[in-house]
């Protein structure tokens, strides 16, 4: 009887043993599936956050490259105004000196008719 039982307690241990084994097995390819669908969750969240980042550093490299076209057409224009101004105070220049070769022309003209008319009257 005594080994009946030991035989027993043997068999109980040993299927105690076989399918705490196979629970084992079962937890652990659950935690390994779980761990893989958190993994994905997370890395899909880091994957999106990774492409924006892709996006935003483009488009910050399309804007700086806009931003020296712009300033490189400005400073263009602002060569052109200051040309212009240029231009404009030249004429005002010329147009200064024609008035100054014209009073002094009008002056000379009047200095020798009134010498003219001083040798005629004498």
């Amino acid at each position: 009887m005594l080994s009946k039982l030991v035989k027993e307690h043997q068999v109980r241990t040993s299927r105690l043993r076989e399918e705490n084994e196979i629970k084992r097995k079962v937890a652990l390819s659950s935690v390994g599936t779980a761990t893989v669908e958190m993994l994905d969750a997370v890395n899909g969240g880091v994957a999106d956050i990774f492409n924006n980042q892709k996006k935003i550093e483009a488009e910050s490299r399309n804007l700086q490259v806009q931003t020296q076209r712009f300033s490189k057409q400005s400073a263009q224009w602002l060569s052109l105004v200051n040309n212009f101004n240029e231009s404009l105070k030249e004429i005002g220049d010329i147009e200064n000196w024609g008035k100054t070769i014209e009073n002094d022309m009008t002056s000379i003209a009047r200095t020798l008719d009134f010498a003219a008319k001083q040798a005629t009257s004498e």
